[in-house]
């Protein structure tokens, strides 16, 4: 597998301050055996950007151009959350400050679960789904940046399962798995997940 020419030695930034996105990146890199470093906007101290789009792909392009604008590298963001078709696809973009301070995971799902109360009946599933965006941009004003999409179904559970994962992990049942999110360990989560599905298609990208 070839590293594209824009690389800069090979590496390119992750314009994410997540800790456990940034892990699982690393992780997923190594996994796909990606010929490529990733360096963490914050080794750079590059600031979180202000999101103020209104779809996924929108926020991960801000990012992307954020990062790459301030670092003068190419630059990869990810721009993720969990929609549930009950609420419209709540919480959607807004995930990760969802319950208001961006980052509590246990305010962001106790409010998810407060808010399913009146759609739960008669034990029936509720379904939700993880979506991830990466996009690619070769330099701050890339014309054209590279899109990666996964989407994982499943459902939204009662109540949280298992110790695993971040963010809406424990409320996010696989019924044909019968385990929660947060019950799969990094390496198997990966090969299903809406992050791994999309970073398979960038994998893909680079054999082109």
């Amino acid at each position: 597998m070839s590293t594209p020419h824009w690389f800069d030695q090979g590496s390119l930034v992750l314009a994410s301050n997540n800790k456990g996105k940034v892990a699982e990146f690393e992780k997923l890199f190594e996994q796909l055996k990606l010929p490529v470093e990733i360096i963490p906007q914050g080794h750079l101290n590059i600031p979180d950007a202000i999101e103020d789009g209104l779809s996924f792909i929108e926020n991960a392009i801000i990012k992307a151009r954020h990062a790459s604008k301030i670092s003068g590298k190419p630059a990869m963001a990810d721009d993720s959350g969990i929609c549930v078709p009950v609420l419209g696809g709540a919480p959607g973009i807004y995930s990760a400050r969802y319950a208001g301070e961006h980052g509590d995971d246990a305010a962001n799902n106790a409010k998810l679960l407060n808010d399913l109360l009146p759609f739960r009946k008669n034990g029936e599933a509720i379904e939700g789904m993880f979506v991830c965006v990466l996009a690619l941009v070769t330099h701050a004003e890339d014309p054209l940046p590279q899109i990666f999409q996964g989407i994982w179904h499943g459902e939204i559970l009662e109540a949280p399962r298992g110790e695993n994962g971040f963010g809406y992990d424990p409320l996010f049942w696989l019924p044909e798995l019968q385990v929660s999110s947060a019950e799969l360990s990094k390496e198997e989560k990966n090969k299903i997940s809406h992050r791994g599905q999309a970073m398979q298609l960038f994998r893909e990208s680079l054999q082109k």
